[in-house]
């Protein structure tokens, strides 16, 4: 994990996401999206108060529909619970949605129930069934309620989502285990998250008629780390109708920037320390918050970890200022460490192929993370292909590189034959492949 930019997520995501709302609603309406003009607030919530009313406005009721059966009988992962047609979101016109409840598996290999949406273009399918894209979010918040099928927009809008449908893609969308359903969500935490995605799609099939069999996976961000857990999963899988995965703005290196100073961390970084605290706890329980936490962030880690979500965990942690979220010695628990190793990648082998995104401004994860385990993957001969965009933050990186993404996944659905571009990669800090 780095410390410059704590961990991956969305938090750039949803904020960049509200601030172009209004610039591009006009556009959307023409397209044929859905627009809400309440939310297109062009602030930062400046407290709590405030990010609640924000994250209200895109909510969705919390229904029975996510509670599991109590126990949950022992089932296959990727078996479906239940499914219910939902017509609430903010789709492309035509565009339909059905969630899905469905039995997954936890980091220690647990059965568990995880929630999620499947997206469906308008019309009706092709022969061959839609094509299908595996879509990984970012981060949205760890509590149960920050799920992004309670979200109208379903977490990312037209940043990158949206437009798959409207391309004529089904988007499996799983919310993660432990958003949506009870249970803690292992944050960030690339094993169980990949799980989530993997029998996502299974469930979805027992859901919904007309998929097609082949399927990609997409993530941003926490969901660029799930993805490379996917190659991962799928190299011991080996499902025939896995056909590759696009990891954007992934943090692939988690040791990197251990030892930097969290003390020199602008306030909207302070956000994720608790989240990232809530993750490992989730995945390993014997961690002791106190050890990790400053007083500061120990205050409002129960806030900010079951009262909101993203914007919640902002306006909780900019009142701290510029005062340390982590304890001295941080970076030296056990816990820690074995959450570190859990998500690192580029040093295991995976099926690819796998399209590596990355941004040289982004804020959010840093570029020496990425290009370092890019580096690594070479080094293992993994089937990887790099693309560094200069100029592009987090947030745009996704949004902007949306249409050469779909049209990657299109390739790979359609079985064109596919080219890595490790040899070509320099050993240094930097790499440009364009």
């Amino acid at each position: 994990m780095t410390t410059s930019a704590p961990t991956t997520g969305a938090a750039s995501t949803t904020r960049a996401m509200l601030l172009r709302r209004a610039a591009l609603g006009f556009v959307l309406a023409t397209l044929g999206f859905g627009f809400d003009h309440s939310v297109a607030d062009e602030t930062m919530p400046a407290n709590r108060t405030e990010a609640l009313a924000m994250e209200a406005r895109d909510a969705l009721p919390l229904t029975p529909f996510y509670d599991p059966p109590r126990p949950l009988a022992a089932a296959a992962p990727g078996t479906l619970i239940r499914a219910e047609p939902f017509d609430g979101y903010d789709l492309p016109q035509g565009a339909h949605a059905v969630r899905i409840l469905y039995h997954s598996r936890a980091l220690g290999g647990g059965d568990v129930a995880a929630s999620g949406v499947v997206l469906l273009p308008a019309g009706a399918a092709p022969t061959a069934g839609w094509p299908v894209i595996a879509w990984a979010h970012g981060t949205s918040g760890v509590a149960r309620t920050c799920a992004p099928s309670l979200m109208r927009d379903v977490e990312y809008g037209t940043e990158g989502l949206m437009p798959m449908v409207a391309a004529g893609f089904a988007v499996i969308a799983p919310d993660y285990a432990g958003l949506g359903t009870p249970g803690p969500h292992q944050y960030d935490n690339k094993i169980p998250q990949a799980n989530d995605v993997v029998y996502a799609v299974a469930a979805a099939r027992g859901a919904v008629a007309g998929l097609g069999r082949k399927w990609v996976a997409v993530g941003h961000s926490q969901g660029g780390v799930a993805v490379w857990g996917v190659a991962e999963l799928e190299a011991r899988l080996q499902d025939p109708d896995y056909a590759g995965a696009i990891s954007v703005a992934g943090d692939l290196n988690y040791e990197l920037f251990e030892g930097h100073d969290a003390g020199t961390h602008d306030p909207i970084n302070n956000l994720y320390w608790p989240l990232t605290a809530f993750g490992i706890k989730a995945s390993y329980p014997s961690l002791d918050l106190r050890r990790m936490l400053s007083s500061a962030a120990l205050a409002r880690y129960p806030d900010v970890t079951t009262k909101g979500c993203w914007y919640y965990a902002y306006a909780a942690m900019k009142e701290i200022g510029r005062r340390p979220a982590l304890k001295p010695g941080w970076d030296g628990l056990p816990e820690l460490q074995r959450y570190n190793a859990d998500s690192r990648s580029g040093d295991k082998p995976i099926r690819g192929p796998l399209l590596v995104l990355a941004g040289d401004d982004d804020r959010s994860v840093a570029i020496a993370n990425i290009e370092a385990g890019v580096r690594d993957a070479c080094s293992h001969a993994l089937e990887i292909e790099f693309v560094h965009r200069p100029g592009l933050d987090h947030d745009p990186l996704m949004e902007e590189t949306t249409p050469e993404q779909l049209g990657w996944v299109r390739e790979r659905l359609s079985g064109t034959p596919w080219h890595g571009n490790c040899p070509g990669l320099p050993s240094t800090a930097g790499m440009h492949v364009d």
